[in-house]
């Protein structure tokens, strides 16, 4: 019994030194997405905050595919020992599990560290839409089931998923017509020939903003600090409740040292009220959050579910 004894505590005084003297090298950020794009952009602005923090590179690597779901079974499969991180987000973590078969389970796999911004979408047609406002717009999608069509970046993706909740919660029927990627989604909505989408703001923004998108509304039930003169769609087009958008944090393999993860969640909180940080994150359309790690598990958890019911009354189905 005291050998078991002296073994266990060894352990536990030997992960305890770990944590405390983590990072003593460069950490890997796994990008699950190209350069450039939103959860890129995030993580790299929050890397660097961290590096000032921790003495320590944190290097991103991209490793975009398959919705975001390669980079991140790379990093579940990834030892747990603080050196590998995960740059996650709500498509292959609330999303790519409720709409196919994934190799991992987020909240088994992964041990989420911090949620650092949430994005809302706008619901946009071209210019010469005939709607007047967000109330016109769901009153002639109601009068004509089927006649409108809507764009996605691809079927089973975040905008696909987001616009079927709006038209469920406005109670219309529009045809859904797929792309692969938010441009040339957007591209058709802005030449006429898809009627309208709702995309993020990181996306849509610039073309609001030079007039070639006409902007109804945003997803989530709060205004904007990117566009706070859009009013939430529960607001704008009589939605009471309707209330979804897009997050981006940081995770850790499942198994990572609670007291590494506490370090970086803390240090992740301290960066988030910089100034600099919040408006850097504005003027690429997100909004700065700051959740606990037991605060993230119990957001993710409830967005799976969310995302799930919306995946089941659409009836939405993608092949393995």
């Amino acid at each position: 019994m005291g050998r078991i004894f002296v073994v266990v505590a060894a352990a536990v005084l030997g992960f305890a030194a770990h944590a405390q003297s983590w990072p003593s090298k460069p950490v890997r950020v796994v990008v699950p997405w190209p350069p450039g794009q939103a959860t890129d952009i995030a993580a790299r602005l929050v890397g660097q905050k961290l590096q000032e923090a921790f003495g320590q590179p944190f290097v991103m690597d991209n490793k975009p595919g398959a919705g975001g779901t390669i980079g991140t079974e790379i990093v579940v499969k990834s030892p747990n020992d603080g050196y590998t991180l995960l740059a996650f987000s709500s498509g292959p973590i609330s999303i790519a599990p409720v709409v196919q078969k994934t190799s991992y389970d987020p909240l088994r796999d992964l041990a989420p560290v911090a949620i650092t911004t949430v994005t809302s979408y706008a619901l946009v047609t071209a210019p010469s839409f005939p709607a007047r406002d967000a109330r016109e717009l769901v009153a002639l999608l109601r009068a004509n089931p089927d006649k409108y069509t809507f764009s996605s970046s691809g079927a089973g993706a975040t905008t696909h998923l987001i616009v079927e909740a709006f038209n469920a919660a406005a109670g219309v029927k529009a045809r859904h017509i797929p792309y692969k990627g938010s441009v040339p989604a957007l591209t058709d909505v802005m030449n006429g020939q898809v009627s309208f989408t709702i995309e993020t703001l990181a996306s849509t923004v610039p073309h609001i903003r030079s007039g070639k998108l006409k902007a109804y509304g945003v997803s989530l039930a709060r205004r904007s600090l990117a566009l706070p003169e859009l009013a939430p769609l529960a607001e704008a087009a009589d939605l009471p409740g309707f209330d979804i958008g897009g997050w981006i944090g940081y995770a850790a393999p499942a198994g990572t040292p609670r007291e590494v993860v506490a370090r970086l969640a803390a240090e992740i909180a301290k960066a988030l009220q910089s100034a600099d940080l919040r408006e850097r994150f504005v003027n690429i359309g997100l909004d700065a959050v700051s959740m606990t790690p037991e605060e993230s598990i119990a957001f993710i958890r409830k967005d799976q579910a969310r995302y799930a019911e919306i995946v089941r009354a659409a009836n939405i189905k993608l092949a393995d």
